[in-house]
């Protein structure tokens, strides 16, 4: 498989050229959308993107996740719209369940819908029909938009937007094909506020980047981490806070494999013998499992350590319940622009555009009345 950052370095002359021209075109498709030459759908409701500028790796399902979390507890009930990557429906839009197949809802959908029952998680590329098609259903208080960032035709009234180190590192401004971003810097004056991801250890240059490339755009900035919380069997039978210093494999099929090991670490004490990655959503298949059951014996015996995402695809497939879960929670470290913490902010936001909902409905219904 290529390395595809050190093509990305070794092509760079040739590669920054047509990265500029993405970055263009991208621009020009946000300008014909602000103009309202390209029509955006605005749901009845607060409409919250959760989104980044590069690929993979960011922290979009922890962090909605998380935001569906605080929802719960304040008893709002919300319409979750996602793509759901890799998914294969028999049908669309489709409401997934946590019964639902993995193959058909894809993996993080199953997810949202497994840990989140007063969401409703709804599948289609087309998330400008599914978002009318679950307002008309369900009434929701609020819609969350899974990678909505560049999904322009659903209208948004809070757009967070992702970032790692990298992002702000080395890949600064890099549009693909060059780098990793999807669109040019510009295109971050449009988020309401940053969440950059990072991983346990220090990140040489991280604090600096975010002073000179973050701060002036003069909106809330905050750092998260996924913190280790225990562990669980992948069939639901039992939970443990580690493995009492015994050895692990890793098998996991996202898009930084290199993270969930140093998170994995963080809660197990030790490096795992292992790391077998697979690609980002990978469809495990039986043959897979026993694979992993076999390098699991070779390394004497070891466990089998998987995140939650690859859990619900793999707990079809291990009838004995011997892999183990990765149990994480979102928590949040140092913040910029900002004196308040995300959920304080994040309530604030979320109140303000729910009263401007509420009165738009109110003088839409005075007049429908008069």
């Amino acid at each position: 498989m290529p390395n595809i950052p050190d093509l990305q370095r070794r092509l760079r002359p040739l590669l920054l050229p047509l990265g500029a021209l993405y970055s263009l075109v991208l621009r020009l498709r946000r300008w014909l959308f602000e103009r309202g030459a390209l029509s955006a759908w605005r749901p009845p409701c607060p409409s919250i993107s959760v989104g980044n500028i590069g690929w993979g790796g960011s922290g979009k399902t922890p962090l909605c996740g998380h935001i569906l979390r605080w929802a719960g507890k304040r008893e709002e009930h919300g319409v979750v719209l996602t793509r759901g990557y890799g998914a294969k429906p028999k049908r669309l839009p489709l409401l997934v369940t946590p019964a639902a197949n993995p193959a058909q809802a894809g993996d993080e959908p199953l997810l949202l819908a497994k840990n989140h029952r007063l969401a409703r998680i709804v599948v289609d590329p087309k998330r400008r029909r599914g978002g009318v098609w679950a307002c008309e259903r369900f009434d929701p208080d609020f819609v969350l938009l899974d990678d909505g960032f560049q999904h322009l035709p659903v209208a948004r009234d809070i757009d967070l937007v992702l970032l790692t180190p990298q992002d702000l590192l080395d890949g600064w401004a890099r549009v693909c094909p060059a780098g990793s971003w999807r669109e040019g810097e510009g295109a971050l004056t449009r988020a309401s506020a940053f969440l950059i991801k990072v991983v346990p250890g220090k990140q040489p240059g991280l604090s600096e980047a975010i002073e000179t490339r973050l701060k002036p755009l003069g909106k809330p900035i905050f750092t998260f981490a996924l913190k280790p919380k225990g562990l669980a069997r992948l069939d639901g039978s039992g939970r443990a806070a580690d493995l009492d210093g015994e050895d692990y494999i890793l098998a996991t099929g996202i898009a930084d494999p290199a993270q969930v090991a140093a998170t994995a670490a963080k809660l197990l004490g030790r490096e795992p013998r292992q790391v077998l990655a697979f690609a980002d959503h990978h469809a495990f298949s039986q043959a897979d499992v026993e694979n992993i059951r076999e390098l699991a014996k070779t390394e004497d015996g070891a466990h089998v350590v998987v995140t939650a995402k690859d859990a619900v695809k793999l707990r079809l497939l291990d009838s004995a319940g011997s892999f183990w879960t990765l149990r994480t929670e979102v928590r949040f470290g140092p913040k910029y622009n900002t004196d308040a913490d995300f959920d304080d902010w994040f309530g604030a936001r979320f109140e303000e555009f729910a009263t401007h909902h509420r009165q738009v409905y109110r003088e839409a219904m005075q007049k429908e009345l008069a």
